[in-house]
């Protein structure tokens, strides 16, 4: 991705009419690597994160990417390139094959096996019934998914936050080399560890404003203590 890929949030003002969250955000997203979005809770990192594929639209000012305003993108376009995985893996009835051509109806039994063994799940689980997945292979299950429209970039909304310690790795990994292949990935988190081992740039939030963007050993010597807070400096 070129810088032309970035994001980049104008005048930003997101959430509920009368109670917004997000209030005169201006801010530009990195175009590679994994940035991390940190912060107490409340602070609008899942609703900055929901107005890059316009799950949300702003109540003021422009977000746009690949120099466009979002709000020229047809909606599904734009989420075949801005996948997203949430923190509960949406598993839909039937097999694990079904699952996937959610996303891509006209999907090969070849191409779907390829794409499950590039997030580590075993070809075998194709016939599964997905149900009995479990919770991490269910979130890897949901990235193939997202994977199958051949996104540019991958926004993941805690996607650890309830699997165990096993999983959560599991799913630190893939999207670290998603990342290292060239995708661009934008991650919630409330887990400082996490954070500190995934994160190539940072955007704490707090209060519905930006507090800081950068790298860990910029944000590690900030000056604010709720900077350093929430990205687990000692």
């Amino acid at each position: 991705m070129t810088s032309r890929d970035a994001f980049e949030l104008r005048g930003v003002v997101a959430g509920p009419v009368g109670t917004p969250i997000l209030r005169g955000v201006d801010l530009v997203v990195p175009a590679n690597g994994v940035t991390v979005l940190a912060g107490p809770s409340g602070a609008g990192k899942s609703t900055l994160l929901r107005l890059l594929n316009r799950l949300d639209d702003p109540l003021e000012g422009e977000v746009r990417w690949r120099d466009r305003p979002l709000t020229d993108w047809d909606p599904t376009e734009l989420r075949r390139e801005v996948a997203m995985v949430f923190q509960r893996a949406p598993v839909f009835p039937g097999t694990v094959l079904d699952n996937l051509r959610v996303a891509s109806a006209e999907v090969s039994e070849e191409r779907a096996e390829h794409v499950l063994e590039h997030v580590g799940l075993p070809a075998g689980l194709l016939g599964h019934e997905a149900h009995t997945l479990s919770g991490g292979e269910a979130q890897r299950m949901c990235v193939a998914r997202a994977l199958l429209t051949d996104p540019g970039v991958l926004l993941a909304d805690e996607p650890t936050a309830s699997l165990d310690r096993a999983a959560r790795a599991t799913v630190e990994d893939l999207g670290r080399s998603l990342a290292d292949g060239g995708m661009a990935v934008i991650w919630v988190s409330h887990d400082t560890d996490q954070l500190r081992r995934l994160a190539d740039h940072v955007i704490v939030l707090a209060d519905g404003a930006v507090r800081a963007t950068g790298h860990l050993d910029e944000l590690d010597v900030s000056g604010d203590d709720l900077v350093r807070r929430s990205v687990g400096a000692a």
